[in-house]
């Protein structure tokens, strides 16, 4: 399936809502925890599948604002796993050219989050393969009113005229900053759904649902097999088939 993928085609940009651990572990008669805990492999999958192929950018929806209102267990377990992963993962993301980034309210994360996460970014700030982004802390509503809030101050100050607010400006105040918007989302799991994830940024996102696979099964082959839909695909951004055609001569 790698093979029939066109390399000059490629999303720019794939995001991914990795949902269904706790149904996964459910499965099993294990807490929800045991999901979370072997979803780490496919994380890998994911960032190296997409580290080897030369996809630019790579967000993954790690924990929502909206997160923080499940069981006070699950929430420390998640945080504890996280901190483990990240420094486990760093050589890994070392030996692949991988550039550590995040976007989200780092700061409502515990002080050995931050501290680990911050490490690992300076660690592979050098790199300059795959950007990967996790988004911690984060809800696309959560973004939206953080920028709006930015731009309401510096109209308040008077170093903004409300008539000059524009898409740009928006988006340049907007956690996710200059990086390009989402060409490709996936979604495993089973929902048809963007649960709060990027809305500004998945405006013209091609979405693809996994309906039969859980996150901690995602494999190499399930990213192949959602590229190959993507270019499958004509991508209009509100103009007719028509128009792409003589746009592209």
């Amino acid at each position: 399936m790698k093979d029939q993928i066109d390399r000059t085609k490629l999303p720019q940009h794939i995001a991914i809502i990795m949902d269904g651990n706790g149904r996964w572990a459910k499965q099993r008669g294990a807490m929800r925890v045991f999901g979370h805990r072997n979803a780490i492999k496919a994380v890998r999958e994911a960032t190296e599948g997409c580290a080897e192929l030369g996809v630019e950018y790579l967000t993954l929806y790690a924990f929502s604002t909206e997160n923080w209102g499940r069981p006070e267990a699950e929430v420390r377990a998640l945080m504890e796993l996280l901190v483990h992963t990240i420094a486990d993962e760093l050589p890994t993301l070392q030996k692949n050219n991988v550039r550590l980034n995040s976007i989200g309210d780092i700061e409502s994360l515990p002080k050995s989050c931050q501290r680990e996460l911050q490490e690992a970014i300076d660690k592979t700030s050098q790199n300059t393969g795959l950007n990967l982004i996790l988004a911690l802390g984060y809800s696309g509503k959560w973004d939206i009113v953080q920028a709006t809030q930015q731009l309401a101050r510096e109209v308040k100050a008077g170093t903004l005229r409300p008539e000059d607010i524009t898409e740009n400006l928006l988006n340049s105040k907007l956690s996710t900053l200059d990086r390009p918007e989402v060409d490709l989302m996936l979604r495993t799991g089973g929902d048809h759904r963007i649960s709060n994830f990027l809305l500004w940024q998945l405006a013209y996102a091609e979405l693809y649902f996994y309906d039969d696979v859980f996150w901690p099964d995602f494999r190499r082959n399930h990213l192949h097999e959602a590229i190959l839909s993507f270019q499958q695909r004509e991508r209009r951004f509100g103009k007719t088939s028509e128009q792409i055609l003589s746009d592209a001569k």
